[in-house]
């Protein structure tokens, strides 16, 4: 509700200075002792070895650099994923990089990884007192050459293994040159033989088992969709999430704004992630979980991602439109009997 009263106003500003806003003021209301924790009533969930409180998370990007996730804990996220992490620090793109198309219910961004290096990251884990699923989503610096870019993400998987309740290997983003080359055939089997030797190797440094997931583009077609579900079976990686932002601007090539690079998220993004995860449930069955992301905006739009195949949700610019409350509609909706 009170976001709702305060979303016209943050709308006046650019999105990154309201997005600094935001979380400056959730920020505020811990402190004070105004921020009572979501109770949402729901039966946990077991998936890839990890126990759900509920099946409604926090997207990447949101919280790039752990900065806020006490916070953002009481907001009622049954998990939260953070990041995009890379293993140097770097800017992103120039500004202006985030629009708003609020008669499309949508946000561009073409931010690029922007991000204060996963040593920061670590520091920032460190400091917090949330103990619930935490995942964390990794990506290659963007001078680094496509030819080196394992050595980035077995870097980045390195570092974070031991805070991390999973690990999120990201190949999608539009918004790094050449990125979702990794999608290829030839190129991501490589990685995932990597990433998957160095994940064995790391459970048994520090004796624990974390899984990890790879987050894939919705701009994919049916072939490509077939491709990469073998190769998470062949390299038996434990999740994936569908989806990234998109390039395509179906249905709104008519507004402006919508001729801005980068990836579009929200509304327009809505049945193309569903049917995305459609095609990979049919092909992996119940074998490897689906988190499913990508244009939730109602309880609605959740519930269509669950009854196609996703076991787990996430949220982004559904939260920028609806607020907070989002986050309990979804998990009430899903945590209904006949969804569980």
């Amino acid at each position: 509700m009170l976001y709702t009263l305060f979303r016209p106003l943050l709308f006046t500003l650019d999105p990154e200075s309201a997005h600094r806003l935001t979380f400056s003021a959730l920020e505020q209301a811990k402190q004070w002792g105004l921020l009572k924790p979501a109770i949402i009533p729901c039966q946990p969930r077991r998936i890839m070895g990890l126990d759900f409180p509920n099946p409604v998370g926090l997207a990447a990007g949101l919280d790039k650099n752990g900065e806020h996730l006490d916070a953002l804990a009481d907001l009622g996220f049954g998990f939260i994923e953070i990041g995009t992490v890379t293993p140097r620090p770097q800017p992103g793109n120039p500004p202006p990089r985030m629009f708003r198309i609020p008669q499309a219910g949508a946000v561009i961004n073409r931010l690029g990884f922007n991000n204060h290096g996963v040593d920061k990251l670590i520091e920032n884990i460190s400091h917090t007192q949330y103990r619930g699923i935490l995942g964390i989503n990794i990506g290659k610096n963007f001078d680094t050459p496509l030819g080196k870019a394992a050595d980035d993400y077995r870097l980045g998987l390195q570092k974070v293994y031991r805070y991390a309740s999973y690990v999120t290997v990201n190949i999608s983003s539009p918004n790094t040159l050449h990125l979702r080359q990794l999608q290829t055939t030839d190129a991501l089997d490589d990685l995932l033989r990597q990433l998957k030797s160095e994940q064995e190797k790391l459970a048994q440094i520090h004796g624990k088992y974390v899984p990890m997931v790879v987050k894939i583009a919705p701009d994919l077609d049916a072939e490509q969709i077939q491709s990469i579900a073998a190769l998470l079976m062949t390299h038996q990686i434990d999740g994936v999430i569908a989806t990234n932002t998109t390039v395509s601007r179906s249905g709104i090539e008519h507004l402006p704004i919508a001729q801005e690079a980068g990836g579009l998220s929200g509304a327009p993004l809505t049945h193309r992630a569903t049917a995305v995860i459609q095609q990979l449930h049919n092909l992996l069955h119940d074998g490897i979980p689906i988190i499913g992301v990508g244009g939730i905006m109602s309880a609605q739009n959740a519930e269509e991602k669950f009854m196609a195949g996703a076991r787990l949700v996430q949220l982004y610019t559904g939260l920028i439109y609806r607020g907070p409350e989002l986050v309990k509609e979804a998990a009430q909706a899903i945590c209904a009997p006949q969804i569980l």
